[in-house]
C-alpha cells in the first residue's frame, strides 16, 4: 500500500475493473433484489440531489448483491421532450439554422446526432460517483424496446376508452408552444397590480351599495347600475363569459339570472350564482373566463358557460376578441385594455397587489391556461385503483407520512394530459381522416386497416404531437424488461425483476411519477412496480437554503470529488445569462466561502457524508467539513490497515480466528455487534444510523482501541498469543471492509487487494465477497465487558493527563481504591497492558483503613483510580477539575430523581427502564461520593 490516502490515484482504476469484470451484472442466483434508476433527463448533469439519491441506491445494490441477492440496478435515461428541443434548437441558432426551417425528420435526426455525442454525460458521471447499475442492460426511453410498450399501452388504452382526444385547459407554454406539466410550472410570489373595474347592468337594472368599515359602521350607501369586479389581468376580461357572485350574497341575489354588458366587447354576459365567490372579499363580484383560468374553467362547467379562447399558440389576441385588439402580445393588449377602460371611466382603481405568478421552468415565461385539443387519460377508475395498492399495504412508503401526500393527489386527481406539441418523443400513434375521423394503431398500417374497417377509405395523416415524457415513463417498471415482447421478457427477467424490491426517489414526483407507474403496472403487468418507496429530502446548502444557479450556491457533486480552484468554481457559478450585479454578488460570495477553491475529498467522503445526512423525512444541510471529516476517515482507515499490514508482515493465515487473548474475544464481539445494528439500520433505511454505527466502530473501536490493544501481544514474548493476534487483526480488518463497502467502495476494494493475500482469498474483487453477518462472528460477553473495564481506567487516567496538563509520555504511579473483587481481578489480568497503554510505573492498591494521599481521582462504578499529585500537579487547577465534575454529576442526579420521583413516570414505563434509572441514580450517587472525598483530600496540599 501507498504510504498515504489518495484516491485520485486509483478510484477510475477500481470502477473499470469491477464494469469489465461484470461486477454489476445481475447473477442469476439468489432472490432477486431490483432497483430501477428515475431515468435522468439525457440533457442532464449530475447535481446534488442525483449523487445523495445515487448513493443511497448504490449503497442498497451494493449491500444486496454481497448477501447473495440477484441484484439488478436498471438505469437508463429519459428522453426529456422539452429539455431536449430546447438544447438542440439552440445549438442550431448558433449555426443560423431553426426547428422549422430544417423540417420534422431533419430535425429529428440532429436530435439523435446530439444525444449519441453528449447524451451519456450523466452518465459517465454517475460512475465518478461509485454507482454499480448494469450498464449494459441500459435503457434510453426512445429505443425501440420501450417505445413499443408505450405505443402499445396507447392503443389499448384508447380501445378500452380510457384514452380520448377532447378540449380542455391546460398549461401552455407560448414560447414552446406547447402544454407542460404542472410538475414543470414555477409558481413563486411576485408584486403585481390589481385593477378594478366597472361592469356595467344591462337595461337600466341597479341595486344598492353598502360600504363599511372595520367596525362595521356605514361609510357609504349609493344606488349603483354597474358592478365592480377586480383582477390581476384585464386583458383576459375579452373572453369573460359572466361575472360571479356568491348565491347567499343579499346585494346581488335579484341580480343572479340577468346581463351586464361586457366592457369594450359589448357582448351581453349573465351574472351567476357560485359557491365559490367569497362574498367578504373585494366586492364580492368575480368575472370569470373559464378558456383561461382553471377556476373558472370549473365553474363554467358547472354553469355550462361558453368557453372562448381569445389567444394565439403564441399568447396574442386572437380573432375571438374585438378587431382593435388581434395581433398584440397579451402584455401589450392588457395597456391597450386598461387605456381604453380609463378614457370610457370605467377603471375604478389600480394597486399594487402580490400575487403567485406561474412560470416554465425552461423559459422563465409567465404560463397561459390555454384553452387547446390535447389527449387525455380518464383517470377514475385509476386513482381509485392505485389508491387502494398503498392503502392496503402492497405498496409501503418509508417514511409512512408520505402516504398522506400520495392519498390526497390520489383523491383529487383529474384526468391526465399527455399530449405535447413537439417534435422530439413518441409521436402519437393516431391518424386522422378528411374530416377530423381518429384512426388509432400501432402503426400506419394498422391505422389504415382500422378506417377501412369503419367505411373509410380516403388520406390519413398523423398526429403531429407526442406522448409527455411522464406517460413513457410510468412504464418504465415494465417497459424496461422488454414487454410487451414475450422473447425480450424472457431475456431481460421480466417474471424475476418485477415488481423492483425499492425506488428511491423526491417527494416532489410522487404524483406526476410513482403515481403513474403504480397505476399502469398494475393495469399492464398485474403488479405493482415496486415494494417499497423510499422517499428523500432536499440537499440544501450549509445554511439550509436551496441550491440554485440565481443564488449562486450550487455544488457539482464532481468537484468535490476531483477539487477545483476558486477561479474556475467563480466561472461555473456566474457563467450564462446574469445579470452583472448579480454575478458580482455570486463571485463575491463565493470567494469569501472558498478562497482556495474546493479540496479534493473524493468519492468515497462524499458518499459518506451523504449517507450519514440520510435522516427519514428531513432536507439535508450539506455542509463541506462533513466531508473534510469522511476523508479524514478513510485517511484513518488506510493508516490502520498500513498498520497491520506491517505488523503482519510474512504472516498468513485462513478461516476465521481461534482468539487466544481478551482483546481479541472483545473486538469480535463488539465486530459481530456492529453487523447487527447496520443490518438492522439498512433495512430500514435509516442510512444515517448504519453509517453512524460503522464509523464509530471503524474509528472508535478498531482503530483506536484494538490497535493499541493488540501491541502488548504483538510486541511481546508469547508467540502463539502474537500469530493469534495477527490473525484476528487481518480478519477483522478484512471483514470491516466489507462492511463499509456498500458505502466507501474505492477505498476499501484498494486496501482489500493488499489483505486478501494474507488471508488466502482468491476473489477478484472485494464486492464478490460475502457481507459480513453477526451470526458467523465468535462472541465473548464476558471478554468483552473486562475489556470495557480496561478501557474505562485506560480513558479516566487519559483524561486526568489531559485535564492536568501532564506529558503523555511520563510514567505514573497508579494508586487503587475501593472496588469490588472483580475489579481486583481485572486489575491483577491486565496489569501489563494498563502499565503499557497509560504509561504506568507502578500500581498498588490502598490497603482497608489506609488514607489515600492527595490525588487527582477518576471513577469507575465503585473504584476509583488515583494519580498521587504531591509535585505533579497545580492543585489549585485540580480543585477547579473536581468541583465541576461534581457539579455535573450533581445534575444527572437530579435529572435521575426527577424520573424517579414521577409517578407518571415509575407507572407507565417499563419496568426494566424503571430499573435501569435506579441503577443509573446508584452509579451516580457512587461516583459523587468519590469526587467528593478526593476533594477533600487536597485540603492538605
Amino acid at each position: 500500500m501507498d504510504k498515504s490516502y489518495e484516491p485520485q490515484t486509483f478510484e477510475t482504476r477500481w470502477y473499470q475493473h469491477w464494469e469489465q469484470s461484470g461486477c454489476f451484472r445481475p447473477s442469476g442466483e439468489g432472490e432477486p433484489y431490483t432497483i430501477l434508476l428515475p431515468p435522468p433527463n439525457v440533457t442532464g448533469t449530475l447535481h446534488m440531489g442525483h449523487a445523495f439519491q445515487h448513493t443511497l441506491m448504490d449503497t442498497l445494490v451494493r449491500h444486496q448483491r454481497m448477501k447473495g441477492r440477484d441484484t439488478l440496478w436498471q438505469v437508463g435515461s429519459d428522453h426529456a421532450g422539452i429539455a431536449t428541443e430546447m438544447v438542440v434548437s439552440r445549438n442550431l441558432a448558433a449555426e443560423n439554422q431553426t426547428r422549422d426551417g430544417l423540417g420534422r425528420e431533419a430535425f429529428i435526426g440532429k436530435v439523435w446526432e446530439w444525444k449519441q455525442h453528449s447524451g451519456d454525460t450523466i452518465e459517465r458521471q454517475m460512475r465518478r460517483l461509485g454507482a454499480s447499475g448494469d450498464w449494459e442492460r441500459s435503457v434510453f426511453t426512445m429505443d425501440a424496446m420501450p417505445s413499443k410498450a408505450v405505443i402499445e399501452c396507447f392503443v389499448r388504452l384508447y380501445q378500452e376508452g380510457l384514452i380520448y382526444r377532447g378540449q380542455r385547459l391546460v398549461n401552455w407554454d407560448p414560447v414552446l408552444k406547447t402544454a407542460i406539466s404542472d410538475l414543470e410550472v414555477v409558481s413563486e410570489e411576485e408584486e403585481g397590480r390589481m385593477w378594478s373595474i366597472r361592469y356595467p347592468l344591462a337595461e337600466g337594472d341597479s341595486y344598492e351599495h353598502v360600504e363599511r368599515d372595520s367596525e362595521g359602521h356605514e361609510t357609504l350607501r349609493e344606488t349603483r347600475d354597474y358592478l365592480v369586479v377586480a383582477t390581476t389581468r384585464p386583458e383576459t376580461m375579452l373572453g369573460d363569459t359572466c361575472v360571479a357572485v356568491h348565491p347567499e350574497d343579499e346585494r346581488y341575489a335579484h341580480l343572479v339570472g340577468k346581463s351586464i354588458r361586457l366592457p369594450l366587447g359589448g357582448r351581453e354576459i349573465p351574472v351567476i350564482a357560485d359557491d365559490y365567490v367569497e362574498r367578504d372579499f373585494g366586492t364580492g363580484c368575480v368575472k370569470i373566463t373559464p378558456a383561461h383560468d382553471f377556476n373558472d374553467y370549473q365553474i363554467g362547467q358547472r354553469h355550462g358557460m361558453p368557453m372562448i379562447n381569445i389567444f394565439t399558440p403564441e399568447a396574442r389576441i386572437n380573432e375571438a376578441a374585438p378587431e382593435k385588439y388581434r395581433g398584440l402580445d397579451r402584455f401589450d393588449a392588457r395597456k391597450a385594455v386598461l387605456a381604453d377602460l380609463e378614457a370610457q371611466d370605467l377603471l375604478v382603481e389600480e394597486k399594487k397587489h402580490m400575487l403567485m405568478v406561474p412560470r416554465g421552468d425552461r423559459t422563465g415565461q409567465v404560463i397561459e391556461p390555454y384553452l387547446t385539443d390535447q389527449w387525455f387519460v380518464r383517470m377514475d377508475e385509476f386513482g381509485r385503483r392505485g389508491l387502494q395498492l398503498v392503502e392496503d399495504g402492497s405498496i409501503r412508503f418509508v417514511p409512512p407520512n408520505w402516504i398522506n401526500t400520495y392519498r390526497h393527489w390520489m383523491a383529487n386527481i383529474q384526468d391526465w394530459c399527455i399530449s405535447r406539441q413537439l417534435w422530439w418523443g413518441h409521436r402519437i400513434p393516431a391518424w386522422y381522416g378528411e374530416n377530423g375521423e381518429i384512426f388509432v394503431g400501432r402503426d400506419e398500417a394498422e391505422a389504415r386497416a382500422d378506417a377501412r374497417a369503419k367505411g373509410y377509405a380516403g388520406d390519413l395523416h398523423q398526429d403531429n404531437d407526442v406522448l409527455e415524457t411522464w406517460f413513457s415513463s410510468a412504464m418504465w417498471p415494465f417497459s424496461t424488461l422488454g414487454w410487451p415482447d414475450q422473447a425480450a421478457m424472457a431475456e431481460r427477467g421480466y417474471e424475476r425483476y418485477l415488481p423492483s424490491s425499492v425506488l428511491v426517489t423526491g417527494f416532489d414526483i410522487i404524483f406526476f411519477w410513482v403515481a403513474r407507474m403504480v397505476m399502469m403496472t398494475d393495469k399492464f403487468t398485474g403488479e405493482v412496480p415496486f415494494k417499497d418507496v423510499y422517499i428523500t429530502g432536499l440537499v440544501r446548502d450549509s445554511h439550509g437554503q436551496k441550491m440554485s444557479k440565481s443564488k449562486g450556491n450550487v455544488l457539482d457533486p464532481i468537484d468535490l470529488i476531483d477539487g477545483i480552484g476558486v477561479d474556475e468554481l467563480v466561472a461555473k457559478r456566474t457563467g450564462g445569462l446574469m445579470q452583472p450585479q448579480m454575478a458580482a454578488k455570486i463571485e463575491k460570495a463565493t470567494r469569501k466561502e472558498f478562497p482556495d477553491g474546493i479540496p479534493a475529498f473524493g468519492a468515497d467522503a462524499l458518499r459518506f457524508t451523504f449517507a450519514s445526512l440520510a435522516t427519514h423525512g428531513r432536507d439535508i444541510k450539506f455542509d463541506l467539513q462533513r466531508c473534510e471529516g469522511y476523508k479524514a476517515f478513510c485517511n484513518k482507515l488506510w493508516n490502520a490497515a498500513r498498520f497491520a499490514l506491517m505488523n503482519c508482515e510474512g504472516f498468513s493465515a485462513s478461516g476465521a480466528p481461534q482468539p487466544r487473548t481478551d482483546a481479541e474475544r472483545w473486538i469480535l464481539s463488539r465486530f459481530a455487534a456492529m453487523c447487527s445494528e447496520v443490518e438492522t439500520q439498512f433495512a430500514a433505511y435509516r442510512f444515517d444510523l448504519a453509517s453512524q454505527a460503522m464509523y464509530e466502530f471503524t474509528w472508535n473501536e478498531f482503530c483506536d482501541w484494538f490497535l493499541e490493544l493488540a501491541k502488548p501481544a504483538l510486541q511481546g514474548a508469547d508467540r502463539d498469543a502474537a500469530d493469534s493476534t495477527r490473525h484476528t487483526l487481518l480478519w477483522v480488518l478484512e471483514g470491516v471492509l466489507r462492511a463499509l463497502h456498500p458505502l466507501v467502495p474505492f477505498v476499501t476494494e484498494e486496501i482489500w487487494q493488499s489483505v486478501k493475500p494474507r488471508l488466502g482469498l482468491e476473489a477478484d474483487s472485494i464486492s464478490r465477497r460475502p457481507y459480513p453477518d453477526a451470526s458467523d462472528i465468535e462472541t465473548d460477553d464476558s471478554a468483552a465487558a473486562d475489556i470495557e473495564w480496561l478501557k474505562a481506567v485506560v480513558s479516566s487516567l487519559r483524561r486526568i493527563r489531559s485535564e492536568m496538563n501532564i506529558s503523555p509520555g511520563k510514567p505514573l504511579p497508579l494508586l487503587l481504591a475501593g472496588g469490588r473483587e472483580v475489579d481486583r481481578e481485572r486489575a491483577k489480568r491486565f496489569d501489563g497492558a494498563l502499565r503499557f497503554l497509560a504509561r504506568i510505573e507502578s500500581l498498588r492498591w490502598l490497603e482497608a483503613g489506609e488514607d489515600a494521599p492527595p490525588a487527582a481521582a477518576g471513577v469507575i462504578g465503585e473504584l476509583r483510580v488515583l494519580i498521587p499529585l504531591a509535585g505533579l500537579i497545580d492543585v489549585a487547577a485540580e480543585r477547579a477539575r473536581l468541583e465541576k465534575e461534581i457539579k455535573r454529576v450533581q445534575g444527572e442526579i437530579a435529572k435521575c430523581n426527577g424520573k424517579l420521583g414521577s409517578a407518571t413516570f415509575v407507572a407507565n414505563a417499563p419496568a426494566a427502564v424503571v430499573e435501569l434509572e435506579r441503577t443509573r441514580l446508584a452509579d451516580w450517587n457512587t461516583q459523587l461520593q468519590g469526587l467528593q472525598q478526593q476533594l477533600q483530600g487536597l485540603a492538605g496540599l
